[in-house]
């Protein structure tokens, strides 16, 4: 556990809307046996997906992602959660905010993401909310925690410099040996005045070959982690055993 000292959050980072949009953040408050707050509350789904009514947590072949179409990673952020707002932007979109629980507004949150989804895949149908459900790829209340320490290692051996939004994490800490999150499985961490049990690896896809500034696949990722360390994973899923706030620059313990 030696590589795990002196760990500090270097970033916290939300994402509204699943797949379309990441947002940094100086703050947040963790809930016990919640996902990240104001994270993949929306969700939206294509016409080929098959939802129940009411809908519930669908797996993530039901809805757009980053695997099938790079352009979504490019969406930026900025949300107003009192309000039920987003504001998303993109290099080849307009600035616009939207209330996706409007009905007009999430048709147009459907039109502004339909020229950033490949004509030939079924299009962009319906905007999704499941209350008290986050529209994460697990249907476990889940918070992703990554390494910056792992990236610029990952980032060195590809000789290109990784953005941390590829891999569209919640809790980045800066302090810990390259690949040291890894061991933490089974163990508690603290950060502010939260607790966290970390659960599992995070299996990766190749949504993480785009670039979030150019919304380009242009890096093997995948082919990346596999051959230098023998497997896809990167990060890792931590359960909130104990509310409280968390802030950049925390300690993580």
């Amino acid at each position: 556990m030696s590589g795990l000292s002196g760990g500090r959050v270097a970033l916290l980072v939300r994402h509204p809307i699943k797949s379309a949009g990441h947002e940094e953040l100086d703050e947040a408050v963790l809930t016990a046996g919640a996902a990240f707050p104001f994270d993949r509350v929306w969700a939206v789904a294509h016409a080929a997906a098959r939802l129940t009514e009411p809908p519930t947590w669908a797996p993530k072949l039901h809805f757009l992602r980053g695997w099938g179409s790079a352009e979504l990673m490019a969406v930026s952020c900025v949300s107003d959660p009192e309000a039920g707002v987003v504001t998303l932007g993109h290099p080849r979109r307009p600035t616009e905010s939207f209330r996706p629980d409007d009905p007009a507004d999430a048709a147009r949150l459907i039109d502004w993401l339909r020229p950033l989804w490949p004509a030939n895949r079924p299009e962009p149908a319906r905007v999704i909310r499941v209350p008290g459900q986050a529209l994460t790829d697990q249907d476990q209340p889940l918070v992703s925690i990554n390494a910056m320490a792992s990236l610029a290692e990952l980032s060195a051996r590809m000789g290109t410099r990784l953005s941390p939004h590829r891999f569209r994490g919640n809790i980045w800490v800066a302090g810990w040996a390259p690949w040291a999150e890894l061991d933490l499985i089974g163990t508690e961490i603290a950060i502010g005045t939260a607790r966290l049990r970390i659960e599992e690896p995070i299996g990766r896809c190749r949504a993480t070959g785009a670039n979030p500034e150019t919304g380009l696949q242009d890096a093997d990722t995948m082919g990346a982690l596999e051959t230098g360390y023998g497997h896809t994973d990167f990060g890792v899923f931590a359960r909130v055993i104990a509310g409280g706030r968390i802030a950049v620059n925390d300690e993580v313990r």
